[in-house]
Order: C-alpha cells, then sequence, then structure tokens
C-alpha cells in the first residue's frame, strides 16, 4: 500500500470534492443553459460565471443552493475554456457546505452539469473509466497493470474492483454506482474483472498491497492512502451480481468515503480557491467582507502608526546617546590636556580617568566647604593651625599640610622665590 511521506493537509467534512474529463465543444454555453434552468426551477439560489486569474484558459461557474431547507451550499466548477483542444477537456468540482456533508444530498455535479446522454461529462481523468458506468479491465496484462496502478495513484474517484465469480446476464452487468447514496454517484469508478482475469488482476494489485477475493471486491487505498484504511477493513470477500442489492460492498465504499482523506496539491488548490476566490456574494456577505477589509486596514494603519512611533522615540533616544558620548569625549579630551595624560586608551578609558579626577577633586572641596563656615567667625580655629590648610599644587591638586599663607612662607624663605630687593623694588613703586 503506498504511504506518504509528507504529512498532507486532511479535507474538511464539509468538503465535497471531484475531478473528471468532458469530451466535445467548448461546455460554457452548455453549463449556462442548464444553470439558467436550475435557476428558474428553485434547484439552485442563484449562479455566476467568470474568470480564472492563474489559469487563462480556466473557466469558472459558481453556484448557491440549499440543502435540508437551512443549509447552504457553494460549489466552484472550472473547466477549459478553450474553443478547441486535442484531448477531453478536464474539470474540477470543489463544494462546501455549512456543516458535514450529508452523503444523502444531491450531487454538486448534477448542479452544474445537464443529466442528458447528449454530453458525455461524467469521464474520471484516468483512462476512459465512465464514473456511472461499469469498467471493464484491460485483457491485455500490461495495459491492467498500467491501468490500475494509475487509478489508485492519481484518480480522485473510489476505486472498486470487482471480480466476477461467473460470466454474469442482464441482472449483473447494471452498474453498482446506481444504488449508492446520491453524493457518492460522481465520485466511484467501478472495475469488473472477467471470470478469467482473477490472477491477472490479482497480478496487477501487488504493488498495490491489496488482492481481491475470487467473486469478492476490494476497495483501492489511492494516492496518498486515507487515514485509517486497511485492505481487511475494506475488502468483500462475497458480491452476488443478481440483481440483488449488495449490501456489504456499499457499506464499505460508504465507509471507505467518511475516511480523513490527505489532499494532494491540485485537491489543495481547489479548496483554496473555493474559500478565498469566491465571487458569488449575497448582500449580507458584502457587507461582512467591507467590514472585514476596513477592520483589516484599520489594524495594518494601528500598526504603521505604532512603528512610526516607535521609530521616532528610537531615533531620539539615539540622538540623545550621541550627544551625550559628544559632551564625554569633550570633557575627557579637556581633562586630559590639562593633566598632561596623552596616552589615550580610547573613550571607555577617557571617561573613567575623567570621573575617577572629578570624584578625587570634588571630595576634598567638599570638605574644605563645609570647615569654612566656622572659621569665618574664629580665625585659627580651623580644622589647620596657623594657616597649615591644604594646599593646592601648580597642577590643581590639593596636597594636605598647607594652604595659600604657607605657600608664600616657602617661596620668601626659599631661594627659588623672588629676591628682596625685587620685592623692595615692586613696594616702593606701589608706594
Amino acid at each position: 500500500m503506498p504511504k506518504s511521506s509528507t504529512a498532507r493537509p486532511i479535507a474538511p467534512d464539509t468538503v465535497w470534492l471531484a475531478r473528471g474529463r468532458q469530451a466535445g465543444p467548448a461546455p460554457q454555453e452548455i453549463l449556462r443553459e442548464n444553470l439558467r434552468r436550475l435557476k428558474a426551477d428553485g434547484t439552485i439560489f442563484d449562479y455566476a460565471e467568470t474568470g480564472n486569474t492563474t489559469e487563462p484558459d480556466a473557466h469558472v461557474f459558481e453556484a448557491r443552493w440549499v440543502v435540508d431547507d437551512t443549509v447552504t451550499v457553494r460549489a466552484r466548477l472550472t473547466t477549459d475554456g478553450r474553443p478547441h483542444v486535442d484531448e477531453e477537456r478536464r474539470w474540477t468540482l470543489a463544494a462546501e457546505a455549512e456543516r458535514p456533508w450529508d452523503l444523502s444530498w444531491p450531487s454538486p455535479a448534477t448542479m452544474f452539469w445537464p443529466t442528458d446522454a447528449g454530453v458525455r461529462w461524467d469521464r474520471d481523468v484516468v483512462g476512459d473509466l465512465a464514473l456511472q458506468d461499469i469498467n471493464p479491465l484491460p485483457q491485455e496484462d500490461k495495459a491492467l497493470r498500467r491501468l490500475l496502478r494509475e487509478a489508485a495513484q492519481h484518480s480522485w474517484s473510489i476505486n472498486v474492483v470487482v471480480h466476477e465469480a461467473m460470466t454474469t446476464d442482464e441482472r449483473g452487468r447494471l452498474p453498482l454506482v446506481r444504488l449508492l447514496p446520491p453524493a457518492l454517484r460522481h465520485r466511484v469508478v467501478e472495475h469488473r474483472a472477467a471470470p478469467d482475469q482473477f490472477q491477472a488482476v490479482n497480478w496487477a494489485l501487488y504493488d498495490l498491497g491489496v488482492r481481491v477475493p475470487r467473486g469478492g471486491a476490494v476497495i483501492l487505498p489511492g494516492s496518498p492512502a486515507r487515514t485509517g484504511y486497511t485492505e481487511g477493513d475494506f475488502t468483500v470477500r462475497s458480491v452476488f451480481l443478481d440483481g440483488s442489492e449488495p449490501t456489504e460492498l456499499l457499506e464499505k465504499v460508504v465507509g471507505y468515503a467518511a475516511l480523513p482523506r490527505p489532499l494532494n496539491g491540485e485537491a489543495d488548490e481547489a479548496v483554496t480557491a473555493l474559500r478565498e476566490q469566491w465571487q458569488l456574494l449575497t448582500m449580507e456577505e458584502e457587507l461582512d467582507r467591507a467590514r472585514a477589509l476596513v477592520a483589516a486596514y484599520a489594524e495594518a494603519l494601528e500598526a504603521m502608526t505604532r512603528s512610526r512611533d516607535q521609530y521616532r522615540e528610537a531615533t531620539e533616544l539615539a540622538h540623545a546617546a550621541l550627544a551625550e558620548i559628544k559632551e564625554f569625549r569633550g570633557a575627557a579630551s579637556r581633562t586630559q590636556v590639562s593633566s598632561g595624560d596623552v596616552d589615550g586608551g580610547g573613550l571607555p578609558q577617557q571617561l573613567t580617568r575623567t570621573f575617577q579626577r572629578f570624584t578625587g577633586a570634588i571630595r576634598p572641596r567638599r570638605a574644605r566647604g563645609e570647615a569654612a563656615a566656622p572659621a569665618a567667625d574664629a580665625p585659627g580655629d580651623g580644622p589647620y593651625p596657623s594657616g597649615d590648610g591644604p594646599d593646592t599644587s601648580g597642577d590643581g591638586s590639593l596636597t594636605p599640610g598647607g594652604g595659600p599663607g604657607a605657600a608664600a612662607d616657602r617661596l620668601r624663605t626659599s631661594g627659588d622665590g623672588p629676591s628682596a630687593s625685587s620685592g623692595d623694588e615692586h613696594g616702593t613703586a606701589a608706594g
């Protein structure tokens, strides 16, 4: 049984999917006429005809109808709109209801395609397999194997292989799909193997991992295989082709249709197009869509405004930080020049040394300022006796044990100070 190596999306239980081939000329006029008739007799509520923006040659019809009096169904049929093609045209039909799909509801295919025999539209995409009739398997072994492999890998339909235990009469040649619920009649392909093909058909099914019993039936797993599929659950030991209703086989087909269905790329695109490219809107739906657009625009505008404010705030912070860096850099440069520090070392080191110098200078000055107040009332009673306060060196630093007076005395007594005669001359001149 083939297995998918990657996880695929699962078809919602509200969705009905099918695709097939249509022979003959472009079907637009046939579909248009049938939709007009169905709308006139009340079978469908409304329909619309549009193009496909992603596929220029595709033609799209949309229809809406109601089932069970209250449940709305929306369906979208895409078909080849070219005037002439060399082979049969493909069509894809996706429908979705407001609640899980009920197999007793009418097939969406009958809401688009006419049921008369004049239009050959009910063919599977694989080979020339009929969707509502019996399909005898080829007698040639290679053709038989190729057909079953392609049906299992590429068909969206439920493929059922039935082996005839003996040659059937007219009653046994009636298709079994006519007995299925309405919603399954365009989603099932019935293959018939003649009595002498028992070995050949099982040889062809070997690669698919399944086997048909003699006189029985088996449902092919499909690709990707449906979640929960096992061969034993979808194999029927005996199918009586005598005109009676094969209850067990019909139940197996219905059970298979209820399994979760992984979507391949094209099926997923069909569901997405139905939901996102739908054009046939009621007045209420148009208002809801307009409100949703307004809300989306308002949210986008708010996000843009918020982003703009955040950008402006970040810009202001960046400018402020740059200004502070420039200010500190200038202060650091001035401090280095005045202190004779020419080592450089970068801005962080400069800022660190600057802050250290400021701290070392501020603390002694603060202490001297606190002692200056009592010294004004009682001279000589300060913390430094007889003018021996802190001395300020030429480099601006403070040295304990000396003040301005002590510095002057040291200058007069030292030989390095100005001469007495110079002082006298200055004093005479001053007098």
